[in-house]
């Protein structure tokens, strides 16, 4: 498995009509337009099999002019100790046929070490999926509980060394 940031329109369409992933390609392919560098897909055999898409978020707002509500406000200024700016691991999809293998872990691997290069510290990820769940918190991400507003877990982790 080897995971690429961007991909060509013509590639995540091939991608979208192989998956049973059930969001909005629309929304996926403005990503690409806007900033491929917040798609990052998961290649086997030269085809991708899999993706993921992160932006700059905060504990006050999901993207600007977006406001969060007070449950998931609330835990993030406790995961975070106040108010924070942090990157937010929005999505990530897996075809099923590719899933059990720890290519999860290994995405983490990567992200972790892509968004360091790239001056980020401050990690969060929402999720429901057992299997990804278990990824987090085998990756030592600290976790927030289960919002019941939103229906899922989030997940806290820092990239800064401690010493």
């Amino acid at each position: 498995m080897r995971f690429e940031v961007g991909c060509r329109l013509e590639e995540l369409r091939e991608y979208w009509n192989r998956s049973v992933y059930d969001g909005s390609l629309d929304n996926l392919l403005n990503v690409v337009i806007k900033d491929s560098a917040q798609l990052i897909v998961w290649k086997e055999k030269d085809k991708i099999v899999g993706h993921s898409v992160w932006h700059e978020s905060n504990t006050e707002e999901h993207r600007e002019g977006h406001p969060r509500n007070k449950e998931d406000s609330e835990a993030l200024r406790r995961l975070l100790g106040g108010k924070k700016s942090f990157v937010e691991l929005h999505e990530w999809w897996l075809i099923e046929e590719y899933r059990g293998k720890g290519y999860g872990n290994e995405f983490l691997d990567f992200f972790e070490a892509y968004m360091k290069s790239n001056g980020y510290v401050n990690l969060v990820f929402y999720g429901d999926h057992p299997a990804a769940l278990a990824a987090f918190r085998k990756h030592g991400y600290k976790e927030g509980g289960n919002l019941t507003g939103l229906n899922e877990y989030v997940f806290y982790h820092s990239l800064e060394q401690t010493t």
